[in-house]
C-alpha cells in the first residue's frame, strides 16, 4: 500500500482532543480551582489512571451500569484485570490505604485528571471525561459536609454560576436504615410491578434505591407515591442531617431537600448532594459528592468517616461558554509580537525577546520565526492577536531602538530606544 492511500487514523470516538483554542478556557477553570483548593487548605494527589479491577467492582458495586455496562477493562500481559478508572474516589481511598494517609489523621485532597466510561457520547458528556474532585478523611461530623459544599458554592460565586445552579441535598441514613428502607422501597414496587420499565425490573433486586432516580415519566406518578427514605432515617442520621441544613441556612446557602436523591455508587451513606443547572437545556448536574463512611472498611482499611464530590470539567466550560462567563482576557493571545522586519535583524531580535522576558516575566511575547517578505510577517504577527507589534528592521538596528505598532488601537507608531522598551511595555501592556 503506498502511503498516499494508507488510511488516516483518528481519535477514539468520545475521547476528544483539545485544541489550542480550547485550552485557555480549561486554564482558566483549572486556575480557579487550583486557587481555591489552595485557600482551604487542601492538598492535590495525583493517582494513575489504571487500576485493578476489583478496586472499582468492589468499591462502586458490581451491580451498577458503571461496573457492569461503562467500564474499560481488560487482561494485561500477566493476565491480570485492568481497568481504566471510571472515578476518581475509590482510586483515591486506594491510595491514601496504600501509604498511610489515614491512620490516626485527617485528610483533605483534591485532584484533577481524566475519567473513562464507555457510554454514548453526547454533549457535555465523553467517553474520556475529566473530572475535579475533593477527598476528605477522618471527620465524622456534619461541619465537614458543609465545607465541601460552601467550597463548591465559593467556585460557582467566583465563576459567576451561582444563580444558575440549584442545590440538592437528601440523606440516606446509615446502612442499617437504608436496608430497612430498602426492603419497604421493594414491597412498594412489587405492588406496582406492572409499571417499572425494563431497567427499574433489573435493578429490584440489585439497587432498588437507584428506580426512585428514572427520569422515565410514564413512572412519575408510581415514584411520587413511594416510601421516602427520610421518613426512615435513623436519629444520628436525622440529626447530622438537620445540623448541615443549619450550617447552610446560616452561610446563607440556598437549597433543595430531594427525597429521591439517591446517587449511582454504593458507597454513599447520609449526606448526599448534587448542583444542577437548567441553563444547558434540560435539567443537568455539574457537581455531585456526599458522605461514604463504609467505603474504606469495604476496601480493607479500618472503619474512616469520608466524604468528598466530584465535578465535570466539560459540562462546567460548556456551561461557562454558554451563559459567556469566560473573560475576553482569560481566552489568550500574545501581549507583544517582536518581529525582525529582515534577516539581518534575527540575532539582536533573539536576544532583546530573552531580555524582555527576563525582566517581564508575566508578559507573554512571540518572537517571529521563520523568514519571510515583511508582508507576510505583519499578516503572522497580526494573526498573534497581540495589541503591539515590536518592529526590528535596518533603522532601529542603527539606532538600537524599536517601533512599536500598535495593531488593535487606531495610534501613531512609537519608536523608543531598546534600553527604555522594557519600561514602554510595562506602562503600555497589561499582563
Amino acid at each position: 500500500m503506498s502511503k498516499s492511500a494508507a488510511k488516516k487514523i483518528q481519535a477514539i470516538r468520545g475521547m476528544n482532543d483539545l485544541l489550542p483554542s480550547e485550552s485557555p478556557r480549561w486554564q482558566f477553570f483549572e486556575a480557579k480551582v487550583r486557587q481555591l483548593m489552595h485557600r482551604y487548605g487542601f492538598d492535590e494527589i495525583r493517582t494513575p489512571i489504571v487500576e485493578q479491577t476489583a478496586l472499582f467492582a468492589r468499591s462502586i458495586g458490581e451491580v451498577t451500569d458503571i461496573v457492569e455496562k461503562e467500564m474499560y477493562t481488560f487482561d494485561d500481559r500477566n493476565g491480570d484485570s485492568l481497568t481504566l478508572r471510571p472515578e476518581g474516589t475509590a482510586s483515591c481511598v486506594r491510595a491514601a490505604m496504600e501509604h498511610g494517609l489515614l491512620h490516626n489523621q485527617t485528610q483533605r485532597l483534591w485532584y484533577q485528571g481524566p475519567m473513562f466510561r464507555h457510554e454514548r457520547p453526547q454533549k457535555g458528556r465523553y467517553r474520556q471525561f475529566h473530572q475535579v474532585g475533593v477527598e476528605t478523611y477522618g471527620f465524622d461530623g456534619p461541619d465537614i459536609d458543609a465545607e465541601v459544599i460552601l467550597l463548591s458554592a465559593r467556585l460557582w460565586q467566583e465563576l459567576g454560576l451561582l444563580e444558575h445552579v440549584t442545590l440538592e441535598l437528601n440523606s440516606l441514613g446509615s446502612t442499617e436504615a437504608r436496608a430497612a428502607y430498602r426492603d419497604k422501597l421493594v414491597a412498594y414496587f412489587d405492588q406496582h410491578h406492572d409499571v417499572l420499565d425494563d431497567d427499574s425490573k433489573r435493578r429490584l433486586t440489585s439497587n432498588p434505591l437507584r428506580i426512585l432516580d428514572s427520569k422515565n415519566p410514564a413512572m412519575a406518578e408510581m415514584l411520587n407515591g413511594a416510601p421516602q427514605l427520610m421518613d426512615h432515617l435513623d436519629d444520628e442520621s436525622r440529626t447530622h442531617f438537620e445540623q448541615l441544613k443549619a450550617v447552610l441556612d446560616a452561610a446563607g446557602i440556598n437549597y433543595v431537600v430531594n427525597p429521591r436523591l439517591v446517587r449511582g455508587l454504593d458507597y454513599y451513606c447520609r449526606t448526599v448532594f448534587e448542583w444542577t443547572t437548567t441553563a444547558l437545556g434540560s435539567q443537568g448536574t455539574v457537581c455531585a459528592g456526599g458522605r461514604y463512611d463504609g467505603l474504606v472498611e469495604q476496601l480493607g482499611g479500618k472503619p474512616t468517616p469520608a466524604v468528598g464530590f466530584a465535578m465535570g470539567i466539560e459540562r462546567l466550560i460548556l456551561l461557562l461558554e454558554t451563559l459567556d462567563l469566560i473573560p475576553e482576557e482569560a481566552l489568550g493571545g500574545c501581549d507583544v509580537y517582536l518581529l525582525p522586519m529582515d534577516d539581518n535583524a534575527t540575532i539582536v531580535a533573539l536576544t532583546l525577546a530573552e531580555k524582555l522576558r527576563s525582566e517581564l516575566p508575566t508578559l507573554r511575547l512571540q518572537l517571529h520565526c521563520g523568514g519571510g517578505s515583511f508582508k507576510s510577517r505583519m499578516k503572522k504577527a497580526d494573526k498573534s492577536n497581540a495589541p503591539v507589534a515590536v518592529l526590528l528592521g535596518e533603522d532601529e538596528l542603527a539606532e538600537q531602538a524599536v517601533t512599536l505598532k500598535f495593531l488593535r488601537d487606531d495610534r501613531e507608531q512609537l519608536r523608543v530606544s531598546q534600553a527604555e522598551l522594557t519600561a514602554t511595555l510595562q506602562n503600555l501592556v497589561p499582563h
